[in-house]
């Protein structure tokens, strides 16, 4: 006889797994894909990405306060933009803002902030150490936790898994003499080359008013563990991709000390520490202008090395009618995605002809296919 109940230690296991539900499901933001001609260099000039279009920008009059307890920022004009490019694992952001009092003079964490916090792979679920426990302090009370296991130390969860699944990043806007972001855990590779990068344009001095132009880009992280980049791996970005990506703006206006405005893109501030709360971007494809009416292109993998057998994919662009292959071996195939096996093992240089209503194209990986 057997039973449809879970045993306790399954259903434990089962309550404490991250629902992954990310927030605002009405809406889906846009990240503009830069050509891989045009990757906006970081250097603190917006005119890189004067070609995105104006629906890719995302104003203050989409940050909340969901707590109620702050007045709006002062900050004016407030525009996000977000890119990436195909072949990169990386997010470029494009932040521009005008305030009436930019506050960075000290060198702690008191400073205007532009927050941003990445998932991804959409795993959801907690990503700093306080959200991993049930830690109850004067500052806590009244949040919610998602409790794994109550033996796990603070200690242990930041060494753990605080930011391993998903990145908090505390961007200062400027940063004065600061490293231009505090990243919340140990990994803290993750905030430097060949990781990410940044750069400021602006005229301000602390307490002054202006406007600020922030470029920088970030790499997402499925696994960037405490102990350094060698056992981590990158995020892959794919065209029409769902990632989750939030960020909340900070201006601290006040400088006897009260709390800082905190508004969001989330309709949560819990985003900082939970990645389920984060909204959904998408990794959109080019925009028409930027594509050439018909293009060839393709990729292959090696499905089984002892039989030297290859799957080809194509990947051209347009509208095709008919596709030409040839193997590199004397083989030919007319097939979109063809399979093929090789008799000797080596190097072969593989041709794709591709023809549609607006012409014809052709793309040729010299050597570049090799099952020896």
């Amino acid at each position: 006889m057997t039973s449809s109940r879970l045993p306790l230690f399954a259903l434990a296991a089962l309550l404490s797994c991250p629902a992954v539900a990310l927030d605002r499901p009405e809406i889906t933001f846009k990240i503009f894909q830069f050509p891989p001609n045009m990757i906006p260099r970081i250097d603190g000039n917006a005119d890189d990405w004067a070609m995105v279009p104006e629906d890719y920008a995302i104003g203050i009059d989409q940050l909340v306060d969901d707590t109620g307890k702050f007045k709006a920022p002062d900050k004016t004009n407030l525009e996000v933009k977000v890119g990436w490019v195909k072949g990169l694992n990386r997010l470029y952001f494009l932040y521009e803002a005008y305030d009436n009092y930019w506050d960075f003079s000290r060198s702690d964490l008191h400073n205007d902030i532009f927050e941003v916090v990445v998932d991804g792979d959409v795993s959801g679920g907690p990503l700093i150490d306080i959200y991993h426990r049930d830690i109850w302090t004067p500052e806590a009370v009244g949040q919610a936790r998602s409790v794994i296991d109550p033996r796990i130390s603070r200690s242990d969860a930041h060494w753990s898994f605080h930011g391993v699944h998903a990145q908090n990043y505390h961007i200062f806007t400027p940063p004065g003499d600061k490293d231009w972001a505090m990243v919340f855990g140990c990994a803290q590779y993750i905030k430097e080359l060949p990781y990410a990068n940044a750069a400021y344009n602006y005229n301000f001095k602390p307490g002054e008013a202006g406007k600020l132009v922030l470029e920088f880009w970030i790499t997402p992280f499925d696994y960037s563990p405490c102990d350094g980049p060698q056992r981590a791996v990158e995020s892959l970005l794919t065209e029409n991709k769902l990632i989750g990506l939030s960020w909340a703006v900070m201006d601290s206006d006040d400088v006897n000390g009260s709390r800082s405005p905190f508004w969001n893109l989330s309709r949560k501030h819990t985003m900082y520490g939970n990645a389920s709360d984060l909204v959904g971007f998408r990794l959109m494809p080019l925009e028409p202008q930027f594509k050439k009416p018909i293009a060839a292109n393709f990729s292959y993998k090696v499905a089984d090395m002892d039989r030297r057998l290859v799957a080809f994919k194509d990947e051209s662009d347009g509208k095709i009618t008919s596709w030409k292959w040839s193997f590199g071996d004397g083989a030919t195939s007319t097939e979109q995605n063809p399979m093929h096996q090789y008799k000797d093992g080596t190097d072969y240089t593989v041709i794709l002809d591709i023809e549609g209503p607006a012409g014809k194209a052709r793309r040729a990986k010299v050597g570049g296919v090799s099952v020896k």
